[in-house]
């Protein structure tokens, strides 16, 4: 599979990590042409069977994604240009927007998906990194906000139901209500961010932790998404614990090749007082 054909996206596969790169000067403005490129892209990966994990991250260090294109607003009649393919979710979509299409099929994307965030990100650009997985941030060179309010609006990509569950109801009213910057310390603070790490340190965080977990079987990143995406949407602990069960049984009982690594972790020396002090570094040995 190819991803040579994009204007602004520039598309990177290796060991089963594919680098996304935003190159739209001057600000990486989500336009009619990037937003497109990008519902192309996820249906293409979807089904890439080499691809595990997707790395988002932009060729400005200024700007992430500055924000949507304006350009909606001053002429309605162009948001009706974009991409509009089916999220894929089974229920009825016709009242949801293109914008908002394109978050909802990032967030169902079964490879894991990660925003490797430097520069500023406002509105639909917090929306898109909001939509991925994870997001690691570059500390002193990040800020992030959702401003539509100073536009007159509120945010209609997604980013008043994304950001409750990642802050909680009343920061979210803040960020949304305030339409201010956030540096990425705060956003850490909040939990819009996973980690906000040094701008020299983010690099190697990021691509270590991807590889990390492209190395992972399909199935055990399958099944811990569905997992996970089960404490949000289940209706109590119970019925969310029942779809982790369910999801445990798609990769346990383990293979025989997993059962012998763990057999010569226990031989290594797991499960002794020595060995559970660095059980990490005794089991990246065996992998």
């Amino acid at each position: 599979m190819s991803y040579d054909g994009y204007q602004d996206l520039r598309v990177a596969v290796e060991a089963g990590v594919a680098h996304v790169t935003l190159d739209k000067p001057p600000v990486n403005m989500l336009d009619t042409t990037l937003i497109n490129e990008l519902h192309d892209f996820v249906g293409a990966v979807r089904e890439d069977e080499r691809v595990r994990v997707i790395v988002v991250q932009s060729a400005d260090p200024d700007f992430f994604v500055a924000h949507v294109d304006l350009g909606f607003m001053l002429k309605p009649e162009t948001f009706a240009e974009l991409a509009n393919p089916d999220a894929g979710t089974g229920g009825d979509e016709s009242l949801i927007n293109p914008m908002q299409k394109l978050m909802l099929r990032l967030r169902g994307l079964p490879q894991v998906t990660i925003a490797k965030l430097a520069g500023r990100l406002r509105g639909g650009g917090n929306e898109l990194a909001m939509a991925l997985d994870m997001r690691f941030a570059a500390r002193g060179r990040t800020w992030l906000a959702q401003p539509e309010t100073r536009m007159g609006i509120i945010p209609g990509g997604g980013g008043t139901q994304l950001l409750p569950p990642l802050v909680g109801r009343a920061r979210a009213l803040e960020v949304i209500l305030g339409g201010n910057l956030f540096d990425a310390e705060t956003a850490e603070r909040y939990g819009w961010i996973n980690r906000a790490l040094p701008a020299e340190e983010l690099d190697g965080f990021v691509d270590a932790l991807a590889r990390r977990i492209a190395a992972l079987r399909p199935e055990q990143i399958a099944s811990a998404k569905a997992a996970v995406g089960a404490a949000s949407t289940s209706g109590s602990l119970l019925e969310g614990l029942g779809e982790e069960s369910k999801a445990l049984g798609g990769v346990y009982p383990a293979p025989d090749a997993v059962v012998e690594r763990m057999r010569a972790a226990v031989e290594a020396g797991a499960q002794t007082r020595e060995g559970e002090l660095d059980l990490e570094a005794s089991l990246d040995r065996i992998a």
